[in-house]
């Protein structure tokens, strides 16, 4: 139950519209737990790294895990210990960096081959470390903005600041968090009949909501309007450095492919997560970016730069199943192609305007506002509330522990199986007219 300031419940109507996503919580389930994983991968710190550098170079400062966890300070120690063995920070090559026996005394370095050679390779090592760690902590916080937009950068203290905005705040949230479902449909949306209550009581009282907080994950029109311009222009600030980080990412994955843009069909050693991902986290920045424009009465600057979307990859195996069902490549495919990269147009190596995106859209069907090309969203879609199912790869299964022993044995992968004989044989898998799987049944018990 939620309860405001004055100390009023929600109304009668608004309980039973909440219950419905309550009493398929873990708390209140049958089954307390779930298969799949409650939180993003989160990168492995260069802790144990670094235990090991302290006890090679006979260091006995303590360091704790956050202290591991800080790239900075781990740069920092890298850079202190450097000097010690005449080694300069970034050069770990091992055939060309490594000082002689002649250079080593002539640097007055006194420590045998053996010893100088183990500690040059621990370092070359632990910088390697960190910067794949850099990147996959720049990959995690990519993958959080394409789910939440701005919610994990909401201090705690805004956060609580009023209990319904939270209310709204970790709800939607936790919406926009869900896992995707395997289909050739649209995924479900996450301002569904709930979020819309609770919205609604924000707009009843304007005046004690902190549009502020929500604005960080929700970033309607109707919700910019309640900033001032020094709020707008600050959140303004936010997205634009993002979209500036997230291009970096992008050109870098695109540069490392073999990405066929003309399908954007996901090949043998595309680093599809990545891309996903990170074309996700894009796509939700460009989109707030655009409203914010749209807010202060910036359009002129869209009518200059206008950098597109991003596609994200697609299963072969989907392509396949639209195919079978009469469809084919979507429309925004071609208007992908027609325009210049996005991160390119952002650093200024190519040119795209507000008309080059609308013509290229009605040459291809496509609407440019409806589409997200040149406009957010032009209205949200209310979805009716559908508890989350258990999920192996997509494939809603009715129970979380056919489902932990379903992912173990590797159905739905793409991968042999490794351990078939653990699967019950009550299990029934659900197909659909082409034969791709749908859900999965055990005994009485149907999925949801």
């Amino acid at each position: 139950m939620i309860r405001g300031e004055s100390g009023h419940d929600l109304t009668p109507q608004e309980s039973k519209l909440l219950d419905k996503a309550a009493r398929h919580s873990l708390k209140r389930g049958l089954v307390k737990a779930t298969s799949m994983l409650e939180e993003f991968h989160r990168p492995v710190s260069p802790e144990r790294q670094v235990r090991r550098t302290l006890e090679l170079f006979r260091r006995t400062e303590p360091w704790t895990a956050a202290e591991c966890a800080d790239p900075e300070r781990v740069q920092a120690f890298i850079q202190e210990l450097c000097p010690l063995i005449r080694k300069k920070f970034g050069e770990s090559d091992f055939k060309h960096h490594r000082l002689n026996d002649e250079q080593r005394t002539a640097q007055g370095l006194d420590l045998s081959r053996r010893r100088y050679n183990k500690l040059f390779r621990l370092l070359g090592r632990l910088e390697t470390k960190l910067s794949t760690y850099v990147r996959e902590m720049q990959k995690y916080d990519f993958t959080r903005v394409g789910k939440s937009r701005l919610a994990t950068r909401l201090s705690w203290a805004e956060f609580a600041k009023d209990s319904a905005t939270a209310a709204f705040v970790a709800y939607f949230a936790a919406r926009c968090n869900l896992r995707s479902v395997f289909t050739n449909t649209p995924q479900q949306r996450p301002y569904d009949e709930i979020a819309d209550m609770l919205f609604q009581r924000l707009e009843r009282r304007p005046d004690r909501t902190n549009w502020w907080a929500v604005a960080h994950v929700f970033p309607d029109p109707r919700v910019l309007a309640r900033l001032n311009d020094a709020q707008k222009g600050e959140l303004l600030g936010r997205w634009l450095v993002l979209l500036w980080d997230i291009a970096g990412m992008l050109r870098d994955v695109w540069q490392r492919s073999t990405i066929r843009r003309d399908t954007m069909i996901v090949q043998r050693g595309n680093d599809s997560s990545t891309w996903n991902n990170t074309a996700n986290a894009w796509n939700r920045a460009r989109e707030a970016w655009i409203a914010l424009l749209q807010s202060m009465g910036m359009e002129a600057e869209l009518d200059a730069l206008c950098f597109g979307k991003v596609l994200r990859l697609m299963a072969a195996d989907v392509a396949y199943w639209h195919q079978l069902s009469g469809g084919g490549l979507d429309p925004n495919t071609f208007v992908w192609n027609d325009l210049p990269l996005p991160w390119e147009v952002l650093a200024g190596d190519a040119s795209c305007t507000r008309q080059q995106v609308e013509e290229s859209c009605h040459r291809h069907g496509v609407d440019p506002i409806k589409g997200g090309w040149v406009a957010p969203p032009p209205e949200r879609r209310v979805e009716k509330f559908t508890p989350t199912p258990e999920l192996v790869h997509g494939v809603a299964v009715a129970d979380p522990a056919l489902a932990k022993v379903l992912r173990r044995a590797g159905w739905f992968s793409g991968r042999i199986l490794h351990q078939p004989d653990e699967v019950p044989d009550a299990v029934t898998v659900r197909r659909n007219e082409h034969g791709f799987a749908t859900g999965v049944d055990q005994g009485n018990i149907e999925s949801s």
